[in-house]
């Protein structure tokens, strides 16, 4: 099992900044790939960024204005969003998937955006 506890949600200005963070732990040893999704009320929950060994991915809505990183020594993952747009607000989440094709999530942090 993998635990996931982000972090670092809240409410900030249009063109602010808010930087996540997702604390792993548990059997982390085969995560290769992890990422960040958010879901806005009555949307699907949708890819905002990746990243693993072979590299990062971004969905077009975010690229440019959000970074991905991690810290592999304390097993957490970044997500830095600039430039926050009124479009921006959702639950964001964190997952962790493993070579085996499992994926776990955290409970998600709230980001809300004023204009």
């Amino acid at each position: 099992q993998v635990q996931l506890v982000e972090s670092g949600g809240g409410l900030v200005q249009a063109g602010g900044s808010l930087r996540l963070s997702c604390a792993a732990s548990g059997s982390i040893l085969s995560i290769n790939v992890r990422g960040w999704y958010r879901q806005a009320p009555g949307k699907e929950r949708e890819l905002v960024a990746t990243i693993s060994s072979t590299g990062t991915t971004y969905a077009d809505s975010v690229r440019g204005r959000f970074t991905i990183s991690r810290d592999n020594f304390k097993n957490t993952l970044y997500l830095q969003m600039n430039s926050l747009k009124p479009e921006d607000p959702a639950m964001y989440y964190c997952s962790a998937r493993k070579v085996v094709g499992t994926t776990y999530w955290g409970q998600g942090t709230q980001v809300t955006v004023s204009s």
